[in-house]
Parts: structure tokens; sequence; C-alpha cells
């Protein structure tokens, strides 16, 4: 097969498929937009009409006996919720809290069962899903995914009863789930044209009220209206890849090899951009749906990925397999040679202190309302 295009030279939207073309069409409200826009207004109406019932009680929200942050996206696609959720788990732990996660757990396989299973770090990510899996190895705090985050929330307090403040992983549009501090993420998209879903990134109306706004790049327009305390977020890869073993390598002794990365997460042009900006040399690079079946042999014989028998570096003159940390579990079933490279983020402290004062003071009222 032939090297994929440069990140910094994407395909002719004539030949990239149709997922990555609307995405594109989102940033601007071009011929594609438009023809899209009647849907953007039923799919409106829907949201609305939703949020309507929940608003006037014919819908009910579980209210957990704990205070609940959600961390989400008002767009489609990955925004770097499951890094700001890490940080924020560290945060809490930081000020006392003793937190837990709960997600719906995308993309896995029995997604629609209604009992909830905790994600460990031995999980098989076919099962808890990829980014459940990546905090469960990377937080150290109980995971919990169901189909109804209400369902994981009742079960991660039955099995981990000292949890006093869960964290769910996106879950802004689950409005089922009662929360106290909503966080919404941006990357550096924005809000794209400004329209929803599917003629643009929306996933609801924009502005909104927010308690807080994280953003990579520019901050996106209206973000006063949203009431919302905000703070620029900076992201990059980690100086380093993990290799199945545990071991890391240097990404700078990595600059002289040819490099075959891939990437099966929202906008995989990202990842590949912030690999070239550490020096490395792409020979190809594979930008794969998310999610993407990625311990599937044939499947990724296709993309001219052997399997091999142990995670060792290839030789001088072969190309460095590179994937993202939410895609290794699932590639080292087949390809245990690959490396990931971990996505880091930083914030002001100032904003784990905010989450701190926000959650005392909704303890605080969850304290009163228990007492009447």
């Amino acid at each position: 097969m032939t090297a994929s295009p440069s990140p910094s030279q994407p395909p002719p939207a004539a030949t990239r498929p149709w997922s990555a073309r609307i995405t594109a069409a989102w940033q601007h409200r071009g011929p594609l937009a438009l023809v899209l826009l009647p849907l953007s207004w039923s799919y409106a109406a829907l949201g609305a009409m939703r949020r309507s019932l929940y608003r006037l009680g014919l819908c009910k929200s579980y209210r957990a006996p704990v205070p609940v942050v959600v961390v989400g996206n008002v767009i489609a696609g990955g925004a770097g919720k499951t890094p700001v959720t890490l940080h924020l788990v560290q945060a809490l732990q930081a000020q006392g809290w003793r937190p837990a996660i709960i997600s719906r757990g995308y993309g896995r396989e029995n997604s629609k069962e209604p009992q909830a299973l905790a994600a460990t770090p031995h999980s098989d990510p076919r099962l808890v899903g990829d980014e459940p899996l990546l905090m469960a190895q990377r937080s150290g705090v109980p995971v919990y995914v169901a189909a109804r985050r209400a369902t994981a929330a009742q079960a991660v307090l039955q099995a981990h009863p000292d949890v006093d403040v869960l964290v769910c992983d996106d879950g802004l549009q689950h409005l089922a789930l009662a929360r106290d501090v909503e966080i919404a993420v941006f990357n550096a998209q924005g809000i794209g044209n400004g329209w929803q879903l599917p003629a643009g990134p929306l996933r609801e109306p924009w502005p909104k009220r927010l308690d807080m706004v994280l953003y990579a790049g520019q901050p996106p327009q209206h973000l006063a209206a949203t009431g919302a305390a905000t703070w620029p977020l900076q992201r990059s890869l980690a100086p380093y890849a993990v290799g199945q073993d545990g071991r890391r390598h240097a990404l700078a002794d990595l600059r002289d090899r040819p490099v075959h990365a891939l990437a099966a997460i929202a906008y995989p042009q990202e990842f590949f951009a912030m690999l070239q900006a550490q020096g490395l040399q792409l020979l190809r690079s594979d930008a794969l749906p998310d999610h993407a079946p990625l311990d599937d042999p044939q499947w990724l014989a296709s993309l001219g990925i052997a399997a091999s028998s142990g995670p060792t570096i290839a030789a001088a003159d072969a190309p460095v397999l590179l994937c993202t940390e939410k895609d290794a579990h699932k590639l080292w079933r087949i390809a245990p040679q690959a490396l990931a490279v971990p996505l880091e983020v930083a914030i002001d402290p100032a904003f784990g202190a905010h989450v701190h004062t926000l959650l005392r003071q909704r303890q605080a009222a969850l304290s009163l309302i228990k007492k009447d």
C-alpha cells in the first residue's frame, strides 16, 4: 500500500472518507454544511424537547448521595476529556477527596447491557472500552462503566462506600444523571461553524450555562455568556513512548528512524502533527475511525502491519510503529512491537482549587437536603 498523505497536507476532499469530509465541513458554513442544515433543525428540536421533559420533571434524573462532576464536550468528537479527567482526579486527591470515575464506555462490545462493570488495569478493552481501561490504569481509583451513568454511579458507591465524589467522563448531555459541577472541554477547533449536528459540531445549543470551560488554542466564541470560570488547556505528547513491557523509549532517540504512525481517535491529524513537532519522520500515517478494531489481524494486515511475537524495537532501517495510548491495548494484542505515546495536559493549579471550592459548597447543600 502507498504511504498516506503527510499530516500537514491532508488529502483532497474528493478522496477523504465521508466522516472526514463532514468533520472538515463543520469548520465552515459551506455547501455540505448547508445541505445538512435541515437535519440539524430536526436534531435541535428533538434535543430541546428532551431537555424540556427533564426541566418539567416528566423525565427523572438520578441524584447520587455524593457530589458529581461531569467532564464533557459541547462538540462532537474528541477534545481531550480523558486526560482532563485524569488530571482532575489527581487534583481532587491532592485536596483530600476520594474520587471514583464513571463512564458509558463508548465503543465497547456490550454497551447495551444494563449492568455495570468495573474497569481494572487488566480488563479487556472490548468489554469496558478504550478510555475506561486507560483511566483504570492511570488513575488508581475505581472506574465503572454502564449504559446508564446512574447505574455505574450506584454500582461504584455500593462497592466502594468510601468514595465521596464521582467524576463522570463525558455526559454533559446525559441528563438522567444529576450533576453538581459541569466542565466543558474544547479542542482547537472551538465551536466550528456554530451549527448543531450534523451540519456543525455542536451537540447542543451554544452558549450554555457551565461551571468551567477548558480550551486548547483560542477561547471558543461567546464564552463570556456561559458564566463559566475558564482556563487554557495545554496539550502535548509525553517525551517518550511506552512499550507493551512497560519500558520507556525517548522520542528523541527515534528521530532518525522512519515512523509508521496510526491513530483511531476523533482527530488523528492532531496526533500526527504532535509527532512531527517532536522531530519524528513520518514515513506513513494512518488516520483511522475512532475506536477502530485494532485487535483484528486481517484489519491490521490491510494496513501493512504484521503480527509480532514480542515487544521488540524494529531493526534500524524498519519503521517504528507508534500509536496513541488509547489505542495501544487493542493493538498490542496483534502487534506487541508497537509503542504508545501518552498525551499530557497542563492546567493552571487554580483549576483544581476552584473545583474543590465548588464541591465543598455542593457537599454542604447535599447535607442540608439529607437533613430535611
